[in-house]
């Protein structure tokens, strides 16, 4: 028997400004910008999905909601997801295809399978189909550039989170001069052991792989388990040629769009991990898409922050490693937009078993930031 049909869209863009100005090998960030979308049903079941914009212009998000996509939605059987999001994808192929239209159209099918597994009353991750049913692999993400934050702060955050009971942890790099680099990289690992597995995130900081292996070769000693999007995310080819220069395994794709870029890295080589996020790449439908080509190559998913949403896919993933972990609201201040957060227990996330993704919006917090549109 078919859903209920979708009666109605919300479509809310927050920004949130953060506690303290955070940088990155080649950017720095004083506020977020999010995008919340509330579907529901005529059975008053109603699911919710998100994304990242960006640093600004949230509204980019709310028009492609309200203007291309929501129309499609409206009157349909949410049942259909696969219809649904080939007829999204379809309806924004002039406007879409990658970016802000792509993180809508990501939104809306993630609050489809959210709506979805609401209404079959079973966790998101048992919905899907579970390898995982209670908690899944994590790794404490942090390491950021703040000012007047030294090589042995970092080693101090990278071992508290070890202390929290974490066996993997990942840092920032490529801010800094090579040597600078080098000693922040030194300072962690002295800091965490020799057990304990160090990524390494440079956040599209290099321009050639003679730059990146600058770094890489003074790197190389301390054992990193992967050197994260060290180039621009259009940039395949430094991205597999690297991939044969250096002892480092690479990991990208977190801002990586659609099956068909994913099939790139992997044919060229280019990615020996994918970060694909569901919230980026064209939702759940495209993510499960995306790793299930990956098992065929051999590669493994370690999906791109937002813990909450990501949680549940890497539960239901055979070839999925680990879930990015954020332990306070400071970078990812999305946190605050939750009604409940997700608990870590011994380096694993404790998965939510109740229905859909487990949690919803803190609709006063969502108040401070952002207005909601109903859409019917």
């Amino acid at each position: 028997m078919a859903l209920p049909k979708i009666q109605s869209i919300e479509v809310c863009a927050a920004a949130v400004p953060l506690d303290q100005v955070t940088s990155f090998s080649n950017r720095t960030v004083t506020a977020r910008h999010y995008g919340l979308v509330k579907v529901r049903s005529a059975d008053g079941v109603e699911g919710i999905g998100f994304c990242y914009v960006g640093s600004a212009a949230g509204r980019l998000f709310s028009v492609a909601v309200e203007e291309l996509l929501a129309p499609v939605l409206l009157g349909r059987d949410s049942s259909a997801v696969e219809g649904l999001w080939r007829a999204m994808y379809q309806e924004a192929l002039l406007q879409g295809r990658m970016g802000t239209v792509m993180r809508a159209l990501s939104a809306l099918d993630i609050a489809l399978w959210d709506l979805n597994a609401r209404s079959a009353q079973l966790p998101l991750h048992k919905y899907l189909g579970a390898v995982e049913p209670d908690s899944v692999p994590a790794y404490a993400s942090g390491g950021y550039y703040l000012d007047g934050k030294s090589a042995e702060a970092v080693g101090e955050e990278m071992a508290g989170y070890v202390a929290m009971g974490f066996r993997a942890v990942k840092m920032k790099t490529g801010r800094w001069s090579p040597q600078g680099e080098e000693s922040r990289v030194r300072a962690a690992r002295e800091a965490v052991g020799p057990e304990v597995e160090l990524m390494l995130d440079c956040n599209n900081g290099w321009i050639d792989t003679v730059q990146a292996m600058e770094y890489l070769r003074r790197i190389e000693a301390y054992h990193p388990y992967f050197i994260e999007e060290p180039f621009g995310p259009d940039d395949i080819e430094s991205h597999a040629r690297l991939a044969r220069l250096t002892r480092i395994p690479v990991a990208t794709a977190e801002i990586g769009y659609g099956r068909w870029y994913h099939k790139q890295l992997l044919d060229q080589g280019a990615a020996a991990i994918l970060q694909t996020d569901a919230a980026v790449c064209g939702g759940i439908s495209e993510w499960r898409r995306i790793a299930a080509t990956a098992a065929s190559y051999g590669v493994q998913m370690c999906p791109h922050w937002f813990h909450d949403l990501h949680a549940p896919l890497v539960a239901a993933t055979p070839n999925a490693r680990y879930v990015e972990y954020f332990w306070d609201d400071q970078v990812l201040n999305f946190r605050r937009l939750l009604d409940r957060q997700l608990e870590h227990r011994e380096g694993r996330v404790v998965l939510h078993q109740t229905p859909g993704l487990g949690f919803g919006f803190d609709e006063s917090q969502v108040a401070r930031y952002g207005r909601w549109t109903t859409l019917s």
